[in-house]
């Protein structure tokens, strides 16, 4: 691997963990709103649970993908297509 290989490659690490990054904060910052409004507004029913839940799994999935723990088909997808593109030009 090449210089440029190398630098391209760090590039879409980074990429990809300041989108984690960037959904984990939304996530928390959404669902501390969402716990809230639930809490003012009707503290018998948690329905802010749901959301929380499904939203996490998609949190979850994230991260596993950005941090290598289950295989990654949106980066193969994007190096094929990045291929595809350059053998275009």
């Amino acid at each position: 691997m090449d210089e440029h290989q190398k630098a391209a490659k760090a590039v879409r690490q980074v990429e990809a963990l300041t989108g984690f990054y960037i959904h984990l904060i939304v996530f928390i910052l959404v669902n501390v709103a969402l716990f809230a409004v639930n809490w003012l507004t009707s503290p018998q029913v948690w329905w802010a649970l749901w959301p929380f839940l499904g939203w996490g799994v998609g949190v979850l999935a994230h991260g596993l993908a950005v941090f290598g723990r289950m295989p990654n088909f949106v980066t193969r997808w994007q190096l094929r297509k990045i291929k595809e593109l350059k053998d275009r030009m």
